[in-house]
């Protein structure tokens, strides 16, 4: 799918701007009805570095939570009844593209942030108060501090929607092109699936501005700390008809750091028509995203369907300067899912852009186990190949594309189903011990392929520990899509990784199809 021209002017016109956002000035008075703010003071992006690089020279401190006990009882359904009061919003009056509305504190977020706005280069922390919300079924505000603080933010779109949200340690999220929350990205992961407990460091800062030039974008910047690193963000993010970040980042380790995941995107999937022994809920498919995609260095197109294992796994595709990598959610089908209440058919894809050369690494995928939709247990980063030591220092520039398709559409066929089922063959005894997997492919070059062609176009497949036999192709009958067989068979209990794709006179049809066999008792 072509990328939208509103979106594309946005991202030309934030690119030619020198300062990821060049920061407009914001007329007094204009900030927000009934705000109150703290004295100015000097602020840039090079001072934001600086300090988190003097956060990292020293020991890491984490203040406990004050009122703890009181926030404990906050839990979940008593949070969502708090309501902010949008006139109370920063920009609800103007001066900014799009109001921004703050979140209280709870249960699952006890520390606060700070928040400041951003005037012509002068930073104003925007003070708490508890005239801000309304407290539906239980007076909170009377039972905290009258300056406790806010857990974050979300930056809303006319008429009453949010369209960007802060809260929670590093996570940020987008409902991108389809209005619809479902994956997060995160500003760092330290050691995630390591022997060693995963580390959460969090945004403690906030600095929000408009955008010079560009009436439809907020430029965020951010300080994060935590026990192993510290570090500096400024992110411009644009609504239009998708919506887009772009992402620099200094982090400056404390400690030696044995996998540092960089520009983190975390989902869910519990199955998928992959897995549909899993599929203990009525609805046919469950998940946020249905696998991740990879553009190499070297110019392949990689398709991973997910899965969700009976053991954490942790997969690496090494490459260097890789083009992007995301994961995406390319079942538009509603039927497929049949859920009208969270509309997983709408949930975002998210692809990760890099901007200049990042180097030699991998992109690294976590699958945790799950039995629900309520835990998110898919991870994607960048780790760097280079060791990641104390007091060593690190930059990144990339954009974060929240969308229905992904940006950049490969010339070559997608993998659009991965399904498993019985192997052999109807009315012949079956294998017990093997494994059908049926890969449809639709887009570019096969489109046009007659069913005649079936002689001629090959299914190369590579197994990993295994074996496959079964193999051949064909043209779905009354479709443009091309469908391979395999039947595969594992070496005991141990995995098998297959590697697939279709090619005709030694020249690919398709992208890479990569997936991960689990045998299952």
């Amino acid at each position: 799918m072509p990328t939208g021209p509103s979106r594309r002017s946005v991202i030309a016109t934030a690119c030619s701007l020198p300062v990821l956002a060049g920061l407009a000035g914001v007329a007094k008075g204009q900030t927000g009805g009934g705000l109150r703010f703290g004295p100015p003071q000097p602020f840039s992006f090079e001072r934001l570095k600086a300090e988190a690089k003097r956060l990292a020279a020293a020991p890491f401190s984490d203040p406990a939570p004050r009122a703890a006990d009181v926030l404990d009882r906050l839990d979940y359904d008593d949070h969502n009844t708090i309501r902010f009061n949008p006139s109370r919003a920063l920009w609800a009056e103007g001066g900014g593209p799009f109001p921004v509305q703050f979140f209280h504190l709870g249960k699952w977020f006890k520390s606060p942030v700070a928040l400041y706005a951003v005037e012509g280069g002068e930073a104003r922390e925007i003070l708490y108060s508890p005239e801000f919300f309304t407290f539906a079924r239980e007076r909170w505000d009377e039972k905290l501090p009258r300056d406790i603080g806010f857990a974050g933010f979300r930056v809303m779109a006319p008429p009453k929607t949010d369209w960007l949200a802060f809260l929670g340690a590093a996570y940020f999220r987008s409902s991108g092109a389809l209005d619809q929350y479902g994956l997060s990205a995160r500003g760092i992961a330290i050691d995630t699936a390591m022997p060693t407990p995963e580390e959460f460091p969090r945004f403690t800062k906030f600095w929000l501005a408009p955008v010079a030039g560009v009436p439809n974008a907020v430029a965020i910047h951010a300080l994060m700390d935590g026990p192993s690193i510290a570090g500096a963000f400024r992110m411009l993010a644009a609504k239009a008809d998708d919506v887009v970040m772009d992402i620099e980042c200094a982090l400056y380790p404390r400690a030696d750091i044995a996998r540092m995941g960089v520009a983190p995107l975390t989902s869910m999937f519990w199955y998928g028509k992959n897995s549909r022994p899993l599929a203990t809920d009525w609805r046919p498919q469950i998940h946020d995203s249905d696998g991740l995609a990879v553009w190499t260095g070297s110019g392949e197109r990689i398709w991973r369907p997910l899965n969700n294992p009976p053991t954490v796994r942790t997969s690496s595709f090494l490459d260097a300067n890789p083009k992007g990598f995301g994961l995406l959610q390319r079942d538009r089908e509603f039927e497929n899912y049949q859920d009208d209440g969270v509309f997983y058919n709408k949930r975002p894809s998210v692809w990760v852009e890099p901007v200049g050369a990042w180097g030699e690494g991998s992109v690294q995928l976590v699958e945790i186990p799950t039995d629900d939709e309520i835990h998110d247990n898919i991870v994607a980063y960048w780790v760097p190949k280079a060791p990641v030591t104390r007091g060593s220092e690190w930059s990144f520039r990339y954009r974060l594309h929240w969308v229905d398709e992904e940006p950049f559409m490969p010339s070559l066929g997608r993998a659009v189903s991965t399904w498993t089922g019985m192997a052999g063959r109807p009315g012949q005894p079956r294998p017990r011990n093997k494994r059908k997997v049926v890969v449809d492919f639709a887009g570019g070059p096969i489109a046009d392929l007659p069913e005649s062609a079936r002689e001629t176009v090959e299914v190369v497949v590579t197994p990993a520990g295994g074996t496959v036999d079964n193999v051949y192709s064909h043209r779905v009958v009354g479709t443009k899509r091309w469908r391979a067989f395999v039947d595969v068979a594992a070496a005991g209990r141990e995995p098998v990784d297959l590697r697939l794709f279709l090619r005709l006179d030694g020249k690919p049809l398709t992208e890479t199809w990569l997936w991960q066999y689990i045998p299952r008792p």
